[in-house]
């Protein structure tokens, strides 16, 4: 059985055995393409999914409005090494906790200002600690601010001025520069990048990469021509194989939010983010210059997990081979709602899987391995 029919099977077979309602898949592999859909928008009903069905992409959205902002490095808005202090002036001055365990040890003052390459890279400061007790106290801090973390939901944040100001209210946990933390400098990407532009960041972010890319049905709120193609999300089934509505139809992806979130706000496609997969490998043109692209790819933090996961300019990078898959230098991320792109260099293979069902754990659900050795394993 070639990859697409390995494929197919692996996703067919998560759907039928009740682990997702539904999911779209888009692998390319040694010149073949292929693409398809398994299960429904609802459990148990009959509205099918097709493959250009409209998913909530969750953290798969960082890389999405990386490439938006390295846009600007490109044209000289921004540069990578230049303090964030001219356009994000809440950030400057930054106190910095003494004991990242622990506030009451009190702040000292940040050895450096804060730098777009920081941000980009996730090590501003701020951000969850995966390594730590939960919650730590900059992460208790910032839900005292209104600014709780937990899977996304868009309706619920101030417009991106009133949360910067919030996050500014929080000392950072650790020096800039110094430690890998997740989903809050994608936040304060977008927010940098919409000032560095002038414009807010869902029209950088259709003007930069999404009408170049012929990415229509991508956006913070559900395109108007895609309605039709996009249904609820659900929860992972409990004991009693039962499913909840995390978030329904016309729900907090129904209508542009205040805070248009660069960690994870995006709905997307499989067509449409193979489609910005495959820019990345073939080099960036037209939306990125080559060396550009060779630096978002190349891993400048890590490691950022316990499998050979490492971090480049705003998104995964792998550091190491698998063991009969994704190959050292492989790039694309995960999202908790159940989305995951990667592409891999080396055998020029992208696989793009979106689901309607969040992750129950921390660690990916099945099917995302099964789909990645189906994608990429030995042929």
């Amino acid at each position: 059985m070639g990859p697409a029919g390995d494929v197919e099977r692996v996703v067919a077979g998560a759907v039928a055995a009740g682990e997702v309602p539904g999911a779209a898949w888009w692998v390319s592999r040694g010149g073949e393409v292929a693409r398809g859909a398994a299960g429904t928008h609802t459990p148990g009903e009959d509205d099918r999914l097709t493959p250009d069905a409209v998913f909530r992409i969750a953290s798969t959205t960082k890389p999405v409005v990386a490439v938006a902002a390295l846009t600007l490095v490109d044209d000289g808005s921004l540069d990578l090494d230049e303090p964030v202090d001219r356009l994000l002036p809440e950030l400057a001055g930054r106190r910095v906790l003494a004991d990242p365990a622990d506030a009451a040890a009190g702040t000292v003052p940040a050895r450096r200002p804060v730098t777009v390459r920081d941000v980009l890279t996730s090590r501003l400061g701020l951000g969850l600690d995966f390594t730590a007790p939960w919650p730590t106290p900059t992460v208790a801090a910032l839900e005292a601010a209104g600014l709780p973390a937990g899977p996304p939901a868009p309706q619920t944040l101030p417009p991106p001025d009133e949360w910067l100001r919030r996050v500014a209210s929080v000392p950072l946990a650790h020096q800039p520069g110094q430690h890998w933390l997740y989903h809050v400098g994608a936040q304060v990407l977008g927010v940098l990048a919409a000032r560095a532009a002038g414009r807010p960041l869902p029209a950088l972010l259709a003007e930069r990469v999404l009408e170049p890319l012929g990415m229509t049905s991508t956006g913070f709120s559900v395109p108007d021509g895609a309605r039709d193609r996009f249904g609820p999300h659900w929860t992972p089934p409990d004991d009693a194989g039962t499913r909840q509505v995390y978030d329904p139809a016309d729900g907090q992806w129904s209508r542009p939010p205040a805070f248009p979130d660069g960690g994870a706000g995006l709905v997307s496609t499989v067509d449409d983010l193979a489609a910005l997969a495959g820019v990345l490998l073939a080099g960036g043109a037209p939306v990125l210059r080559p060396g550009t692209v060779r630096a978002m790819l190349t891993e400048q933090a890590g490691p950022v997990d316990d499998e050979g996961g490492g971090w480049g300019l705003g998104l995964g990078v792998r550091r190491e081979d698998e063991p009969g898959g994704r190959h050292a230098g492989s790039f694309g991320w995960d999202g908790g709602l159940g989305s995951s792109w990667w592409s891999d260099p080396v055998t020029g293979t992208t696989a793009v899987l979106l689901t309607n069902q969040m992750w129950a754990s921390p660690a990916p659900p099945a099917v995302f391995e099964a789909f990645r050795a189906a994608a990429f394993g030995p042929r």
